[in-house]
């Protein structure tokens, strides 16, 4: 398998406002929560953690952000990064990988 398709574990910070304060509805979460979860084959869904940020421009953001992480490729991550952007209308995503070594058991079904 090709370094672009091996998976790793990720996490991406998601807005919990919009850029103009308002929160993003619970209904909103969840349509990004189904797209991802169509990348990704999964997700988990962490509690919103506080972040701050200066941008290219020295202007400093102070966000309420939701941590969500992902067993995915480096192009799944990419993807969902773009469209992460596009859909919360960001400045700036960030993603990164928490583990390189994931083990995954399932149980066995009885025949």
């Amino acid at each position: 398998m090709g370094l672009w398709r091996r998976k790793n574990l990720w996490r991406i910070l998601v807005p919990r406002y919009s850029n103009g304060g308002t929160e993003y509805p619970l209904a909103y979460y969840h349509a990004w929560d189904v797209s991802v979860r169509n990348i990704a084959g999964g997700i988990t869904i962490n509690r919103t953690a506080k972040g701050q940020w200066i941008s290219p421009t020295r202007e400093l953001y102070v966000d309420e952000m939701i941590p969500v992480e992902m067993y995915c490729s480096r192009h799944d991550i990419r993807r969902i990064m773009a469209h992460t952007l596009k859909y919360y209308d960001q400045e700036a995503v960030m993603a990164y990988k928490v583990s390189s070594e994931v083990i995954i058991r399932h149980r066995k079904r009885a025949r």
